[in-house]
């Protein structure tokens, strides 16, 4: 980058980490005014006592709640639209949504809505003119999609196999409680594919066109972090140090994002997403090494880097091998947490492929704009592919 290259940062996200943080729910409700509170998470999440976990700790500081449970795994704008009607007819003046992607996503935009008129589709896109809408809490049950700290809601539209996000200074959470502790019951897949989206976030903002120092530099300490930390919490679940350095890895490296957007895996991981249905952190752990592979000519001394901050020995190697050194030790990685690794499996085949590549080519293009290699419908066919 050159001494006056220009690029903003922005984190408008209050960021608040620690064991036992969720204790502090009450009195930060009340720091952002709010006096009854709409707490959205999902079925399975509301199953196990997690939004429980929520609930009493406003009962405790006696701050009024209604729950919203109705959010899917990849959120519909149904849900959307379903909840921001619960919000409004209940006279709820601020979210709290605890749970993964999903639920942290479409309480964002149930917060948007809040006080916009319209559909969430009409909000698609970046910076799309919007009103704030009533103050969010943000309480992240897994480590990876990072939607805590991000700009960004991806919603989808089920009926006609779309997906959009929607982005923008008014799509962020007010306040990111990060409390490990959460994460701790997390099964081992779940925690393998959302470790290496967290991953993938930070990678793919390293290596882009549009890097910068401040994203650079949170995006080498959650690679780091997830280098020595995600085999442990996937294998080792109640690893407190481990789920505490993934909890950790997955904000920064989604704060690094927001000022960068991504790169390919992500590129696809809408139309894969939206019409083969895959789950978002499975397309991304299994197009990760190959978008990788055809990407590292496109930046090999960020490649070599990666490999280093994996602790691959690279002294005395070429450039070139150095950087396919950091390809590999992503790809070990992925083996090592038993992550997916073939789109086949979700019933893609080779026929799908142009029209899946020539739909990422539209719906992603801002993430393929900074890709570090320049990049065709073909070159995408030919990444997914050699993923089937």
């Amino acid at each position: 980058m050159g001494a006056h290259s220009h690029f903003v940062f922005e984190l408008p996200t209050r960021i608040e980490f620690g064991s036992g943080s969720l204790a502090h729910l009450g009195q930060r409700v009340t720091d952002l005014g709010g006096t009854r509170v709409l707490v959205v998470t999902d079925e399975v999440l509301a199953a196990i006592g997690m939004a429980d976990r929520v609930t009493s700790v406003l009962d405790d500081a006696k701050i009024e709640h209604v729950l919203f449970t109705a959010v899917e795994p990849e959120p519909d704008a149904a849900g959307v639209q379903a909840g921001a009607e619960l919000l409004a007819g209940e006279g709820c003046d601020l979210v709290v949504a605890i749970g993964g992607g999903s639920v942290l996503d479409t309480g964002k935009a149930i917060s948007l809505m809040s006080r916009n008129p319209g559909h969430i589709r009409d909000y698609a896109g970046l910076g799309v003119d919007s009103r704030e809408g009533v103050p969010i809490i943000a309480v992240p049950t897994t480590a990876g999609t990072g939607s805590e700290a991000t700009i960004w809601a991806v919603i989808s539209e089920k009926a006609s196999r779309t997906k959009y996000g929607v982005g923008g200074p008014h799509m962020t959470a007010d306040l990111a409680l990060l409390d490990p502790d959460l994460s701790v019951t997390l099964p081992p897949r779940l925690t393998a594919v959302t470790g290496l989206d967290a991953l993938a976030h930070a990678l793919e903002s390293y290596v882009n066109k549009a890097t910068q120092p401040f994203s650079e530099a949170m995006s080498e300490k959650s690679m780091e972090l997830v280098a020595q930390s995600l085999r442990d919490a996937v294998w080792k679940g109640d690893d407190p140090a481990a789920r505490a350095d993934m909890l950790m890895a997955s904000t920064l490296a989604a704060a690094a994002f927001n000022s960068t957007r991504l790169g390919l895996a992500h590129a696809l991981a809408m139309p894969l997403g939206a019409r083969a249905k895959i789950p978002h952190g499975d397309v991304v752990s299994i197009l990760l090494p190959e978008v990788m592979r055809f990407n590292v000519v496109g930046n090999l001394a960020k490649f070599a880097r990666i490999a280093r901050i994996f602790g691959e020995p690279v002294d005395g190697l070429s450039l070139r091998a150095a950087a396919d050194a950091g390809v590999a030790a992503v790809e070990r990685l992925v083996t090592d947490v038993a992550a997916p690794r073939q789109l086949g499996d979700y019933g893609v085949t080779e026929a799908d492929l142009p029209e899946l590549a020539e739909a990422a080519m539209k719906s992603g293009a801002g993430n393929i704009v900074v890709n570090p290699r320049a990049t065709t419908s073909a070159d995408l066919v030919g990444i997914m592919r050699r993923s089937l």
